[in-house]
């Protein structure tokens, strides 16, 4: 629950204390200097980014992140300091140390994986490391979509092209940072996936899609990671949107984006940062002053200026101006104060913010986190093409034979051996300006400079010569002629061509030049390495080999090697819609398809469940279920579970669970590992499941969703409409689902009924009374026969036979007419074990009301509302937490919503007749 402003530290009072929690700020150098010291002792800041220019090492950064802290401590701030920093990997990390911080693969080089495991392992382990030396709060992950992937500057910082996919890696990247304990902020709302340069001369990227089309993409994974509910702040980027309906010249500077989008369609709660206002294009617009109240204005709640003192000072000064004013009121600042005190309080206390664990944790992680790294890097590299195998190398090239390596002109990556090496040497191998240059922009170095290490790796691994040259804009040049006509193979490495064109024409030029010199019987085989975007090449089949890492760090590029020379298969595969459409292509694969086994199984499940809880929104019941979920062991049901396994590994692929009651068959569930989709799983868990629901005698409906066990009371419905597609496409008539919605009201002990209810239910003469066990059972039990399916009167008697924590609660008329019935239990029932919303990974008791059944008549509403009350003063009665409503027919949940009841899931379950759904043919 949120504080009112009386229960807020007094201090908050003072509105200079206020305006500085709403503020982040950074500033260059590696020691705390005089004006950072200003900002936290005088004018309260509460935030700091902290950058690469800031970061020379592990050790030093936890002894850094420990000054600011102590001189906030000692300056009386109630609360330590929000430490951000932007720790992507790949290509872009705050923080390097060979010796303690693990580099890992960009989200897209993650992605490659196709492991969602991979993204929350990798995740957690960066989290751990810079949490380990203060940071409290990741910049990210990066949750645009690549709408126009070939052209885009976010490239492999972002996951890919597909935003369901997106979700999927975002979801897991932000369950593993919330692990270990740091906080998340997802980014650039609304999107940096697909932006035009539209050459004014501020160069401010601007967004033309049109909100619907936003809606239909870009803003998937964020609507996404935002349901899930783990994600604490969101980066608000400065980019404009001209299109139909808005015209933004700074996305966060405007309140059709931050309250309207993010917040009021979205349903953002968390804290939004806006983008840095030191931007050129706003300050030449608004000035700075005027800026940081707009951000304000627009429903940010931490307003980032990066590291200009006197910019820093002059948006102070403009907030109190805009108080002053009566622009911002008190109640907006305190608005944002409480979401940024709320954070704190979820990522950091004193304890932790003066005491970071440092080297002493770091080392004792480190061993662990380098085998991950080179997992996840060698699980990262793909081959797209290999049309001649040419790889291994160690196969197509003969010792005696020469191989030459061609590489760009690239800058080096901030954070990584070479560029620390670069300044460690200082004059030694740059001149001043040079480093001056390297510090503000992160030098260009040649080819050689870069890739010097790789082609040393190569020529290791070979055990032989190799040739290596830099290519430039300046083209094909006849060093590289001589040079390609002496070699038999040839690697030229692209980064980013798409965007140095150069590169394209200078690859097509050689591989013309290959293919000339072939036709005359030369060995000249060519493969194309792109250590950066995977689009450079990605469409071109005239590039016969095709290989792709993603970033070119050093531990990126062993891994290319080992790929190269065959020491290790490559797993990797395109990420988004070049993966689906690559498995789509492929011949539909049938899947053996065993009987679930309890004891063999049941650890496999377990696990399988825990790897979906990952990949998935909370929404969805995986991780409150368990193996136990699926099997009744009732005596009423016939069931049978499948599953798809590994029989070497023993791992579960995937897993659906059918059940059979008095005519009735129903799929109750059906899942499948997220990194092993489109490839036919499911489909053929489907077959098996629906041959041995149709094979049953009196058969006379099939139904997708189960309310007894209800892990999934139907399919869950989702924004794209996707799960229910997929089950239009293996023959089922999706058109007339009926709604079933669980609510939850999240505390129950702030509840009160809404006036007037219950003299409503006196007015309508309905008596309500609580009865357990079967003895008096018969007229509940024939209610619910009559009103639901078969299934539904087995979830009753069983909640009537766990006597004293279970019951049902009977509506009547004056005259004892059954009007309706629902269950009610307790944090101690079984049913728990059943029913995925009434388990609690918290620890929190929570009560149940189940399985409401009202005939529809004038009374209907009024009836419900009154067999919820009684539900909800039953669970405050046992001290429960929170109460859950488990489920609600299509809209009869809006009544609900007035007392307080807020939606928590919501599926479709679908009934055919067993002639109806084609489904036995295999496709």
């Amino acid at each position: 629950m949120t504080k009112s402003d009386s229960e807020l530290d007094p201090l908050w009072q003072n509105l200079d204390w206020a305006i500085g929690q709403m503020l982040i700020m950074g500033w260059d150098g590696t020691e705390v200097t005089p004006q950072i010291r200003n900002l936290i002792e005088n004018h309260h800041l509460g935030s700091i980014i902290l950058t690469a220019k800031n970061l020379k090492s592990a050790e030093q950064t936890a002894s850094l992140v420990q000054e600011l802290q102590t001189i906030a401590h000692q300056a009386g701030h109630p609360q330590p300091l929000l430490i951000a920093v932007d720790q992507e990997n790949g290509g872009v990390n705050s923080l390097f140390d060979e010796d303690y911080i693990c580099q890992f693969p960009s989200a897209m080089g993650v992605a490659a994986t196709g492991s969602t495991e991979m993204a929350y392992n990798v995740a957690k382990a960066t989290a751990t490391e810079v949490s380990a030396v203060g940071v409290n709060l990741i910049l990210g992950p990066v949750l645009d979509v690549l709408t126009n992937a070939r052209h885009q500057p976010l490239g492999v910082r972002a996951t890919g092209d597909d935003p369901q996919e997106a979700s999927q890696f975002c979801i897991a990247a932000i369950n593993g940072f919330k692990d270990a304990g740091v906080a998340t902020c997802g980014k650039h709302f609304p999107s940096y996936g697909n932006i035009d340069f539209l050459g004014s001369s501020l160069d401010m990227p601007i967004i033309t899609q049109t909100l619907e089309e936003l809606n239909l993409s870009a803003l998937i994974p964020f609507r996404n990671a935002i349901s899930a509910g783990r994600l604490d702040a969101m980066f608000v980027g400065g980019c404009g949107i001209q299109s139909a309906g808005m015209n933004v010249m700074h996305a966060c500077l405007s309140d059709q984006v931050v309250d309207d989008l993010l917040r009021n369609e979205l349903g953002f709660k968390g804290v939004a940062i806006s983008e840095c206002l030191e931007m050129q294009s706003l300050i030449q617009e608004y000035g700075v002053k005027g800026g940081t109240v707009m951000a304000v204005e627009a429903g940010n709640d931490l307003v980032l200026l990066c590291r200009a003192h006197d910019v820093q000072l002059e948006a102070i000064s403009g907030l109190k101006l805009g108080v002053e004013n009566g622009i911002i009121s008190k109640e907006r600042i305190y608005t944002s104060l409480k979401r940024v005190l709320r954070l704190k309080s979820v990522c950091t206390s004193w304890q932790k913010a003066l005491n970071p664990p440092g080297l002493a944790l770091l080392s004792k992680i480190h061993s662990t986190h380098l085998a991950l790294s080179r997992k996840a890097y060698d699980h990262s590299i793909t081959v797209v093409r290999d049309k001649d195998n040419l790889l291994p190398l160690s196969q197509s090239l003969l010792q005696e034979e020469e191989l030459l390596l061609l590489t760009p002109l690239v800058k080096p990556l901030p954070a990584s051996a070479a560029t620390k090496s670069m300044l460690d040497k200082g004059n030694k191998s740059a001149s001043m300006h040079d480093r001056w240059i390297h510090q503000e922009r992160g030098a260009i170095m040649s080819g050689e400079g870069v890739f010097r290490e790789l082609g040393r790796s190569i020529a290791r691994m070979r055990n032989g010569k190799l040739l290596h040259t830099s290519y430039t804009a300046n083209g094909l040049r006849p060093v590289h002629e001589n040079l390609i006509n002496r070699a038999s193979a040839i690697i030229i490495v692209t980064a980013d061509a798409n965007r140095n064109m150069y590169q394209t024409g200078f690859t097509k030029h050689v591989a013309m030049m290959c293919h000339m010199l072939r036709g005359t019987g030369q060995k000249k085989s060519l493969i194309v390495v792109s250590v950066s975007s995977p689009y450079d090449f990605a469409m071109d089949k005239s590039i016969g080999t095709y290989v792709c890492t993603f970033d070119f760090t050093e531990t990126a590029m062993a891994s290319l090697v080992r790929v190269l020379y065959g020491e290790i298969s490559p797993q990797g595969s395109m990420p988004g819609t070049m993966r689906k459409s690559k498995k789509v292509s492929k011949t539909r694969q049938q899947w053996l398809v065993e009987s679930y086994d309890r004891d063999r199984d049941g650890s496999a499940l377990e696990e399988l469940l825990r790897m979906m809880a990952r990949s998935s929104t909370p929404s969805l019941p995986y991780l409150t279920s368990s193996a136990h979920s699926f099997e009744l062991f009732n005596p009423h049901v016939e069931e049978a579970h499948f599953v798809v396994r590994n029989s070497s590994t023993k791992t579960l692929y995937g897993f659906v669970a059918t059940y059979y009651t008095k005519g009735l068959g129903a799929i109750g569930a059906l899942f499948v590992d997220p990194t092993k989709r489109n490839v036919s799983i499911g489909r053929s868990l489907h077959r098996r499941a629906m041959r041995a629901l149709l094979q049953k005698q009196g058969i006379k409906t099939v139904q997708l969703g189960i309310t007894f066990p209800g892990v999934f009371p139907g399919v869950p419905v989702d924004e794209s409409g996707s799960n229910k597609s997929w089950f239009d496409n293996v023959g089922w008539d999706t058109q007339f689902p009926k709604r079933l919605t669980n609510m939850i009201i999240e505390d129950l002990g702030a509840w009160t009924a809404p006036e007037g209810l219950l003299q409503s239910i006196q007015r309508a003469s309905i008596s309500f009374d609580l009865i357990h066990g079967l003895d008096n059972a018969e007229s509940v039990l024939n209610h619910v026969a009559t009103h639901a399916g078969p299934e539904v009167v087995e979830l009753y008697r069983f909640a009537l036979q766990e006597t004293n924590i279970s019951g049902v609660v009977r509506a009547k008329d004056s005259v004892g007419n059954l009007l309706g019935t629902v269950i009610i239990c307790t944090a101690a029932s079984r049913l728990s074990t059943y029913m995925p919303p009434l388990h609690s990974t918290s620890g929190e008791d929570i009560g149940g009301i189940l399985a409401p059944i009202v005939p529809s008549t004038a009374q209907s509403r009024l009836i419900l509302q009154g067999l919820a009350f009684m539900g909800v003063r039953q669970n405050k009665a046992h001290k429960s937490a929170k109460s859950v409503l488990s489920w609600i027919l299509d809209e009869a949940h809006e009544p609900l919503v007035a007392m307080g009841f807020e939606v928590q899931q919501t599926f479709d379950e679908i009934t055919n007749s067993p002639e109806s759904v084609s489904i036995l043919a295999p496709s």
